[in-house]
């Protein structure tokens, strides 16, 4: 494919595309970009991403035609939601499909629910509450290929995504504290980064099995990221994708645009860094996804190439990839 390939889909505006294979098919999980109805404009807490529901696209063959499967899930059809279903993620496991999406509940504050399905287009009908213990976006579920196939469940997200207002308590619990909303990251020398989150999942994948815990990226000596290193530091659009043994954890790098990953033996960590795999693309924001299909790995990212640059209006698109010798991941050629 070439290096700026066409938008898969161009009817609607979609954005952070979650891509699984299923039966063999290809199927695309994205947000739902829109104009925003009462004019919002653009701000650090992301008022304007005013997403209401979700639609699932699948592709038999690269390159070949994508097929619209639909709505499969709308605000309505959740009781806690109020608005904002932000970037979501789908699997598989017990015979089901599980989508696994963020939204603002009453009170504002970002949590994580699921949907159930029959099929892996939909339609998946949502419980009645989050997920409790659930909190930030951008939930990534990965089902591990090992004996015990146990599932594990990445999310976070700074700034709006509201990552920054959770701290634990002497007790060990996590606490929301609104007045840290905005652009807040840790600041100072020798400051750690803001990590990502990982739980456990139940094995009927509707509720967490393990404490929230902290997901730690190193650098090449073994120190945690720093909050200052923009170029390293995780800020949203966690992904986990397994090679070779290993586990690849993917993020973006949020104000600086690059889509990065950090390398495991452990889809608890510590993750190593390991590089870049996209540089900054026509628009804000950068979230992807990675999926092996048909003998081949495959990038799922966004940028803005419809809308001419309005950060909020984004197209999906895929690249092909390769993990090299060593484990190091590039563009193909």
């Amino acid at each position: 494919m070439p290096s700026n390939p066409k938008p898969l889909i161009s009817h609607i505006y979609t954005a952070d595309p979650s891509a699984h294979v299923f039966n063999g098919k290809l199927y695309i999980y994205p947000s739902h970009d829109r104009e925003s109805p009462d004019g919002t404009v653009s701000n650090d807490n992301g008022d304007q991403y005013d997403m209401a529901d979700y639609h699932v696209f699948s592709l038999t063959t690269p390159g070949g035609p994508v097929t619209d499967h639909g709505v499969v899930l709308s605000t309505p059809d959740v009781p806690w939601v109020s608005k904002q279903l932000w970037a979501p993620d789908a699997a598989f496991k017990n015979g089901k499909y599980y989508l696994y999406f963020p939204a603002r509940d009453a009170e504002g504050v970002f949590r994580i629910g699921v949907a159930v399905g029959e099929k892996p287009e939909g339609p998946f009908v949502a419980e009645k509450d989050c997920i409790s213990g659930s909190y930030s976006i951008d939930p990534a579920v990965f089902v591990d290929d090992d004996e015990g196939q146990e599932a594990y469940i990445y999310f976070g997200g700074l700034w709006g995504g509201q990552l920054q207002c959770w701290s634990k308590s002497a007790s060990g619990e996590w606490v929301f504290d609104a007045s840290k909303g905005g652009p807040q990251e840790p600041s100072g020398k020798g400051a750690v980064a803001l990590f990502p989150r990982v739980a456990r999942l139940s094995p009927d994948m509707l509720s967490f099995a393990s404490p929230v815990q902290e997901l730690q990226i190193l650098d090449e000596k073994g120190s945690p990221i720093a909050a200052d290193d923009h170029d390293r530091r995780f800020f949203e659009a966690a992904w986990l994708h397994k090679y070779n043994g290993k586990y690849y954890f993917s993020y973006s790098t949020g104000d600086t645009h690059y889509l990065v990953y950090a390398v495991s033996d452990s889809p608890l960590g510590p993750f190593t860094y390991g590089g870049r795999i996209l540089e900054p693309v026509l628009g804000w924001t950068t979230h992807h996804s990675i999926a092996e299909w048909q003998g081949k790995w495959w990038l799922f990212y966004h940028d803005c190439e419809i809308s001419g640059g309005v950060s909020h209006l984004r197209n999906v698109k895929m690249r092909e990839i390769v993990h090299d010798a060593e484990g190091k991941i590039h563009l193909a050629d």
